[in-house]
């Protein structure tokens, strides 16, 4: 017998309630028994909602959160602007300008990466196939996100192991994973309390009974760990725990999809995942995922070099920039300073205009979304048609996917750099574009002259 459907829950998908003797079920059994592809289609829709439902869920829980960090990181730059500006007007030292300058550019580079890091929760799809994945890397590159998640009340502690395998996963349902696991452990604590995530190698040499019932196989497993000390689950609850759109979270504070999603993404990679819980002692999840070759290196990114130390333009390069004048008119300085010519234009047509004289244009900077007739993508459609071989560089506070489109950002030609732009790195990407064009020089010039 179906179970009814409870106020506020989303009814099942109907491959679910197919299974379980729905109508739709019950109509075309014949032709459901000749082709049982038809159920693939829509369990895969099925998924992929349940998906972008858990996915919603972490980002509307993380908004707070976020907004609380963001508006701390605006102060610090606001902060120190102002600062700035004071010490200049009093002719103060520039010993105290560098002091508020590096404030306000940590500031910058945090909010910076927060942004990114949500636009790539928000935005990421389910991968068509699985990478392979540093745990160690993915739960630091949400560093930020967790501590917005928890809030001050609860204390974060990462407890990365050394040296741990990397696994074959989807990235954007680990984060996913992780995200949804650290906000139901905050909402066990709503005094607060102790949130901490461990990472280890586990070797098992003989099959063992997992809490999901039946044997898991021997073998190589990185092991995630998320333990709370919040107020803990009765047995009769953790039984339950993977039934979608089982909750004990008040009405309209949570779907019940958060464990299930996160225990089909732990299957479908191939692992399983284990739970413990008691009433006043908290709860520990266990994500076991299977090792997919061998430990590497904590991952450390390379410092940009300073701008000083950039390579300088060759004679008479010419970069067109079209962007806002707060953001050309920086960048068109910093180009400056290394020999280019930056020319600048403030929207899609006046792009164009400039793109259809006879002018010198290397390469085209622009922002993807332009006020006007043009946005950036339709712009540098219409300057390579007209000047063959022009390279493009984006630049878009969007995901580069979501501004471009899948797969534009990989066309031969065109780059993205998504903002806040460091300009050591915005210097660095324009010298790396105009050597390769250099390698296989493209006419940059408009040989046809104005255009009618």
């Amino acid at each position: 017998m179906t179970r009814p459907v409870r106020p506020g829950e989303m009814p099942l998908p109907n491959s679910e309630m197919s299974e379980a003797g729905s109508a739709e079920g019950a109509r075309e059994p014949a032709e459901a028994l000749e082709d049982p592809r038809r159920e693939a289609v829509p369990r895969e829709a099925a998924e992929e909602a349940l998906h972008r439902a858990q996915k919603l869920e972490a980002v509307g829980q993380l908004a707070g959160g976020i907004a609380h960090d963001f508006n701390n990181h605006l102060t610090s730059i606001l902060g120190g602007l102002f600062l700035m500006e004071r010490r200049i007007d009093q002719g103060r030292s520039a010993v105290d300008l560098r002091r508020y300058i590096s404030i306000a550019s940590v500031a910058t580079r945090r909010a910076g990466a927060l942004a990114q890091r949500l636009l790539s929760l928000a935005r990421r799809q389910p991968s068509p196939d699985p990478e392979q994945v540093g745990v160690n890397e993915v739960i630091a590159s949400i560093e930020d996100l967790l501590r917005s998640a928890l809030g001050p009340s609860v204390t974060l502690e990462l407890a990365l192991g050394p040296g741990v395998w990397p696994t074959l996963c989807d990235p954007g349902q680990l984060e996913n994973a992780v995200l949804n696991l650290a906000i139901n452990a905050r909402d066990a604590m709503p005094d607060g309390g102790r949130l901490v995530i461990r990472t280890a190698n586990l070797r098992r040499d003989q099959p063992f009974a997992g809490s999901e019932g039946g044997e898991v196989e021997p073998g190589d497993y990185v092991m995630l760990g998320i333990t709370d000390t919040g107020v803990g689950m009765p047995p009769d609850v953790v039984a339950r725990i993977l039934e979608p759109f089982f909750t004990t979270k008040p009405p309209g504070q949570g779907t019940g999809l958060g464990i299930p999603m996160v225990h089909h993404f732990v299957k479908q990679s191939g692992g399983h995942m284990d739970v413990r819980s008691e009433p006043g002692r908290g709860t520990s999840v266990r994500l076991y995922l299977p090792r997919r070759g061998m430990a590497t290196p904590g991952a450390t990114e390379a410092p940009a070099a300073a701008l000083i130390d950039a390579p300088r333009a060759k004679a008479g390069e010419t970069i067109l920039i079209v962007d806002r004048i707060s953001v050309r008119a920086l960048l068109a300085e910093a180009l400056e300073d290394l020999g280019y010519v930056a020319i600048g234009a403030s929207d899609g047509p006046s792009g164009l205009h400039i793109l259809q004289s006879a002018a010198r244009i290397d390469l085209l900077v622009t922002e993807v979304v332009l006020s006007g007739a043009l946005n950036g993508r339709q712009l540098a459609k219409a300057a390579r048609e007209r000047r063959p071989g022009l390279k493009v560089l984006f630049v878009t506070g969007y995901a580069p996917d979501a501004a471009l489109g899948h797969g534009a950002a990989h066309e031969p030609g065109i780059e993205v750099m998504t903002k806040p732009l460091a300009v050591d790195a915005f210097a660095a990407q324009v010298r790396r574009m105009l050597s390769e064009q250099e390698a296989a020089p493209a006419q940059s010039h408009c040989p046809e002259g104005p255009a009618a």
